[in-house]
């Protein structure tokens, strides 16, 4: 029996659903689909020939996703889903349904893992939600499917008869996440390097991930609560190292490797052991990861003599309460003092920063666009808080009522961009988005940050010149537009 894995297509644009903010980014990023590709890569190695089709990757329509399906003529077919795509990934699931009436069609991903029932109601012919960490459970399905047998035993779904829905038990977790297929066999197969773009990495680069979970508690974040039920889990040092000399093998275009995990740098000491082995495998590729402002100097220095260029931090806010009130877990004295360290382990620094958490004013806003200026990272990112289903802070902005819509559509511009429905006192959502704007503009068009960034372009032409010129292509467009008076 064949099977079908699709992350469909949305406004015909670059959608990056696996981001943690699922949007067509003005940076022009679009993240590798790590978690499909995982599920994928299950089907495989359980002996079922798997169509995946990325189409926002692979800039396939609509109507070619539909025949290339049908001309798989699959037994199960699997859906991706996002909050801010849901009513169109709904109504592609069920032409899929209708094109392969044989087919058993499955919703997978956070949104419908936040809301199943939700999604089946507004899809009537499909047949399930897979919940969750999808890699055993589509593997199950799939034997069921081709074995004729039924789904109630199978942990982790939410089955739809005839609109009366039951969720069988929930599935543990993957804990040995080595026995899953390495990211790089996979991407070999079916995807192309050349079709994807990280503006922090050198072009073109390729995404992995080397653990599932986090161990810490933001009440923003979104894999970690609606996937991976805050269940933290990592790869051995060793497997991640053999997986870098795949990378190298097969793409020897490459030029960068980005480490996605939500936080990379949990256990200090876990990547000191990541690091030793990667030198030791010979790894000469660059690699970014995504850390907390608790590293260690030792763990930095160790990650830049194993190739690692840059690494990518969430600062959030110039304010202590409100990281307090986000559950981050880290303090302003953490943060600037995490700057330092990065500085003296020679790795640059992309930062992250948000507008609108809890007890947001134009004061703590201000706070932190001069923490950001303080902390001098070599790129940073203003997002608007987006606030999704299943994620602690939705719960808490649904219940106090500072929600603008439950219209899913609104979490995105009618062009794709990332836009914010969250309304606090005193400053409404086209505030915030107008303040990343704003902000934005006056971190990079700081004479003292064009003046760093011509120099490092001149000292380094051919990588950081390349990567900067390339990401300001598509970013430039955006960075002189007002995104929320556009749609006030």
């Amino acid at each position: 029996m064949k099977t079908a894995v699709v992350n469909a297509p949305f406004l015909g644009g670059r959608f990056s659903r696996t981001s943690r903010s699922p949007a067509i980014l003005k940076s022009g990023t679009l993240y590798w689909p790590f978690w499909l590709a995982h599920g994928t890569g299950a089907l495989e190695q359980a002996g079922f020939e798997t169509l995946f089709l990325d189409c926002p990757a692979q800039g396939i329509g609509e109507d070619e996703m539909l025949r290339r399906v049908a001309e798989a003529s699959p037994g199960l077919i699997a859906v991706d889903t996002s909050t801010a795509a849901i009513y169109s990934d709904l109504r592609l699931a069920s032409a899929l349904k209708s094109g392969n009436p044989g087919a058993r069609v499955f919703l997978l991903g956070t949104h419908a893992s936040a809301l199943p029932e939700e999604c089946l109601r507004l899809a009537p012919s499909l047949d399930g939600v897979v919940l969750g960490e999808y890699d055993r459970t589509l593997v199950e399905l799939a034997q069921a499917v081709d074995g004729g047998g039924g789904f109630d035993a199978i942990p982790g779904l939410c089955l739809n008869r005839d609109m009366d829905f039951h969720r069988t038990p929930a599935r543990e977790p993957i804990r040995d996440l080595d026995s899953l297929p390495f990211l790089a066999d996979v991407y070999r197969r079916h995807l192309r390097p050349g079709d994807y773009f990280f503006a922090a990495a050198r072009y073109p680069s390729v995404m992995t991930i080397t653990s599932r979970g986090c161990p810490c508690r933001c009440s923003f974040c979104l894999w970690p609560q609606v996937l991976h039920r805050g269940l933290y889990r990592t790869r051995t040092p060793g497997h991640v190292a053999e997986e870098f000399l795949l990378f190298r093998e097969y793409f020897p275009q490459i030029q960068e490797i980005v480490v996605e995990d939500d936080t990379f740098s949990a256990d200090s000491r876990r990547v000191e052991a990541v690091a030793d082995a990667l030198i030791a495998a010979g790894n000469r590729l660059p690699w970014t990861a995504n850390t907390r402002a608790t590293i260690t100097l030792e763990a930095m220095r160790k990650m830049k003599a194993a190739g690692c260029r840059l690494i990518i931090v969430g600062y959030e806010s110039g304010s202590q309460e409100i990281l307090d009130r986000v559950t981050k877990g880290t303090t302003i004295g953490q943060n600037l003092e995490f700057a330092e360290r990065a500085r003296r382990a020679g790795l640059l620094v992309h930062g992250c920063f948000m507008a609108g958490n809890p007890g947001e004013t134009p004061e703590t806003l201000e706070a932190t666009l001069s923490m950001a200026m303080r902390l001098r990272p070599d790129t940073a990112q203003f997002f608007p808080i987006m606030a999704y289903p299943g994620t602690k802070i939705y719960d808490e902005y649904d219940r106090q009522g500072m929600l603008r819509t439950h219209d899913f559509r609104q979490w995105v511009t009618p062009e794709g961009l990332h836009d914010c429905v969250v309304d606090l006192p005193g400053l409404s959502s086209r505030d915030l988005v107008n303040w990343c704007d704003g902000a934005r503009r006056r971190f990079y068009l700081r004479p003292s940050y064009l003046l760093y960034k011509g120099i490092q372009c001149l000292r380094h032409p051919l990588t950081e010149g390349r990567r900067t010129m390339k990401a300001f292509g598509t970013f430039r467009k955006h960075l002189f537009r007002n995104s929320g008076a556009a749609r006030a």
